[in-house]
């Protein structure tokens, strides 16, 4: 059978302008027909672009009143790819936006030996995470070590890890202290041989790495000599605490103790006053005739309870801050400043 496409007498085709979008037109709401923005060539493109078109709006406009709410216009071109995907040696590749990343404000040990050798080396640690249900010698001579040494360890699941670094972390992983903490009573007796009146802190579960910060800021100003907190439930002292408190934990020493009970009757056996400062005082500060020139020792709370009861009846002084407004509650930064300026004026006005 003959084709008629061979046929000698039959006419060609006409051939058809390339469109931008082979076999598709667009139309805004009007039923009008447009080109899509990146085909025009007064914004950059090119009437015939091999790109395919991406239209917006209902219809295929480039309308931003037809664009759904709530949405707002896609990337031109040229602009940052969506934040879901990242283009790296020709080749996409997904970026997961929750995987964790090492924090950069604070060094980590990886692995039971590398942990225990910096415990042997006297290096200071912070906290030391160990994968649950772990039995070997070395997780044992991590634990007595880092007992002896007032370091916090915990035994977390696989996941605690995971969340903390993707590095292969074998079972364990030691946050490294940017500071050395330095002895309590060392610092007591330096202060008494140098002839200084002691000025103490003592932080009892201030957890806010930022509100540390500030805190030891203030202290260093007023004239704190050391800053105590317990090795517990305190504040893990990184870049983020270093950066707020301007500098002032690489002057002020750091005292990390076991026990603040054991720690507040070896100051009063030292002959230093513990005065805390909490809501449920009757006195304020600055009302009651209490002499702040000799030793003492200032105690504040955590954020969300304050001090501790126990720690509380064992302070010699208890006094508040005075407030007449409805909150009737302070940042502990801004209350540890007000109790700090007090015994900092009584001992500016003695001189």
């Amino acid at each position: 059978m003959e084709n008629p496409n061979d046929r000698p007498d039959r006419p060609e085709r006409p051939q058809r302008p390339a469109r931008p979008v082979a076999g598709r037109r667009f139309y805004d709401g009007a039923n009008r027909p447009v080109t899509p923005k990146q085909f025009r060539p007064d914004r950059g493109g090119s009437e015939f672009d091999d790109r395919p078109a991406r239209p917006r709006g209902r219809g295929g406009s480039d309308n931003q009143d037809d664009a759904p709410a709530g949405r707002g216009p896609r990337p031109e071109r040229g602009e940052s790819r969506p934040p879901y995907r990242e283009r790296e040696g020709g080749s996409d590749r997904p970026r997961y936006e929750n995987r964790p990343a090492q924090a950069s404000s604070i060094d980590m040990l990886f692995g039971l030996r590398p942990i225990l050798e910096a415990l042997s080396a006297g290096r200071t640690l912070e906290k030391i995470f160990l994968l649950r249900g772990t039995k070997n010698s070395l997780v044992t001579d991590i634990s007595t070590a880092a007992r002896e040494a007032g370091i916090q360890v915990q035994m977390v699941p696989v996941e605690k890890l995971d969340n903390l670094t993707r590095k292969n972390h074998q079972g364990a992983v030691a946050f490294v202290s940017p500071i050395d903490y330095a002895p309590l009573d060392n610092i007591v007796s330096g202060l008494f041989e140098e002839g200084k009146v002691p000025f103490l802190l003592l932080l009892d579960r201030i957890t806010d790495v930022r509100n540390f910060g500030a805190i030891a800021r203030t202290a260093e100003c007023l004239g704190v000599q050391a800053i105590v907190v317990p090795s517990r439930g305190a504040a893990q002292i990184n870049g983020d605490a270093l950066k707020t408190s301007a500098g002032a934990l690489n002057i002020l020493p750091v005292c990390r103790e076991v026990s603040l009970h054991e720690t507040i009757r070896f100051l009063q056996q030292s002959g230093i006053m513990v005065v805390a400062c909490t809501e449920k005082a009757e006195e304020a500060v600055g009302s009651a005739e209490i002499d702040f020139s000799g030793p003492v020792a200032v105690l504040m709370g955590s954020e969300e309870d304050g001090i501790s009861p126990d720690l509380l009846n064992l302070a010699d002084v208890k006094l508040k801050v005075p407030m007449t407004g409805q909150i009737q509650s302070l940042n502990v930064g801004v209350a540890a400043g007000i109790m700090l300026f007090e015994v900092a004026r009584q001992r500016v006005s003695a001189e």
